[in-house]
């Protein structure tokens, strides 16, 4: 009886460890008799005992390695140190557990000799500056390559790229050099565009002063003008009164009349105060007749 419950007991330990539970991306490769059996997905499994083994358990996650630095070198004979990182993904369970043996040093040999290969057809310049170019043929040569192992590379980065000590120097040399030379040029430009600056100052300055100047002129000429033609009117007034009295008083003697000489006396008058007394001379066009009767007018 005791026999029985061992039995019984062991019966039940074995038929648990038959039973298997595949948790989310993974993927476990089944072996029978040491020859693949199946693959199992996602979910609960039942194996025959002492004949089927879990052979692989996988990882269906996206990975990433980290490369330590490869020597390489560059096209004109520049030997730099390049570490690489790698993201792949297990596609094919079976293949890789029977594709390659250690697929992460498979790749990571891979991975070196393409680099070689790559940046071997590069200088130094465009390695520094070829990171994406680089980083799409590793790819791609990778993931060819990687295919029938169950793999597939998704990305390719280049870590770190460091040349040598003395390459590095020259490097920092030629920025140091570069920057001098940008901050000259800003200089330059900034005196430049600053004398130009104080140039349209003094310009702008110069042309309203001239305005200034031209409307003044103008101003001055307009009541100068103006002033004359007041004047001209005044004197023009004047003599309109002066001849209209003029005329009145003739109209008068006339009506009185006068004899000869005193209207040619009154016209002198006329003419006298026509000058208003500012002028100096009174020219006055005499027939001989009327100077006869003028110097009756006025004897020595």
């Amino acid at each position: 009886m005791p026999y029985l419950i061992v039995l019984l007991v062991v019966v039940v330990i074995v038929m648990i460890s038959c039973v298997n539970v595949v948790p989310q991306a993974h993927a476990y490769v089944v072996e029978r008799l040491g020859g693949y059996q199946a693959t199992w997905d996602v979910g609960i499994h039942f194996k025959v005992p002492f004949i089927d083994r879990i052979a692989k358990r996988i990882l269906l996650k996206e990975q990433v390695v980290d490369f330590p630095p490869q020597p390489v070198i560059t096209k004109d004979n520049v030997t730099m140190r390049i570490d690489t990182v790698i993201f792949y993904q297990i596609t094919d369970p079976k293949l890789f557990a029977y594709g390659v043996d250690n697929p992460i040093v498979a790749i990571e040999n891979l991975t070196a000799t393409t680099l070689r290969n790559i940046i071997g057809d590069l200088e130094l310049d465009e390695t520094l500056t070829s990171r994406e170019t680089i980083n799409t043929k590793m790819r791609a040569s990778l993931d060819s390559a990687t295919d029938p192992w169950g793999i597939k590379v998704n990305r390719v980065e280049l870590k770190n790229i460091i040349p040598p000590a003395e390459i590095q120097d020259a490097m920092e040399r030629q920025m140091k050099a570069e920057r001098e030379k940008r901050e000259s040029i800003l200089r330059s430009q900034g005196e430049k565009e600053s004398a130009i600056l104080v140039a349209q100052g003094k310009k702008e300055a110069a042309i309203l002063d001239a305005e200034a100047e031209k409307q003044a002129a103008i101003l001055r000429a307009e009541a100068k003008r103006e002033s004359m033609i007041r004047e001209a009117e005044g004197q023009a007034e004047a003599i309109k009164t002066v001849q209209q009295a003029s005329a009145d008083g003739i109209r008068m003697l006339n009506d009185a009349q006068a004899s000869k000489e005193v209207l040619q006396l009154k016209s002198l008058e006329a003419f006298s105060k026509a000058a208003d007394g500012k002028a100096t001379k009174i020219i006055i066009h005499l027939k001989f007749r009327e100077w006869q009767v003028l110097l009756n007018l006025f004897p020595k």
